[in-house]
């Protein structure tokens, strides 16, 4: 599939609402400049990390979308939250990309600190959510050569 007629799903968190917001701006920069039609590009939020794979399966089950972007940010505390959201979020959006063959794209930030999570959602070559792009756009490339074979 030409990724100029992809669809995308992103699911932002809004929890670090203020670095999840530089995430998304650097991937819907990323998408619009490899000429993604923004029509084609739907927003969804959620309050925090742990909801992003609910709204993914949703998403996933209308089978409109070429690929999902997942962006969010935890941030490391004292207590084992980190290690429940963490864990619990990554194996649900590994597991949703394959139940449904859809490239579910990672995007969500895991860091010890807000200077990490800075200097990961800052520039276009160090913003996880423009590489979170180009990740989606070079996945429906690949899974459309599979098809295509």
């Amino acid at each position: 599939m030409n990724k100029n007629n992809s669809h995308i799903a992103i699911v932002a968190s809004q929890y670090n609402k203020l670095i999840v917001d530089r995430l998304l701006s650097g991937c819907l920069d990323t998408l619009l400049n490899e000429g993604v039609d923004k029509n084609a590009i739907q927003q969804y939020e959620v309050p925090g990390a742990f909801e992003i794979p609910v709204v993914v399966k949703k998403i996933l089950a209308t089978k409109r979308f070429d690929a999902v972007i997942t962006l969010g940010v935890v941030i490391r505390g004292e207590t084992p939250h980190f290690d429940v959201i963490v864990n619990s979020c990554s194996m649900e959006i590994a597991r949703l990309g394959t139940d449904y063959i859809t490239p579910v794209i990672f995007g969500v930030l895991t860091v010890d600190s807000v200077g990490q999570a800075m200097d990961r959602s800052g520039e276009e070559e160090s913003n996880k959510g423009a590489e979170s792009a180009r990740t989606a756009l070079k996945m429906i490339q690949v899974m459309g050569s599979v098809k295509a074979d």
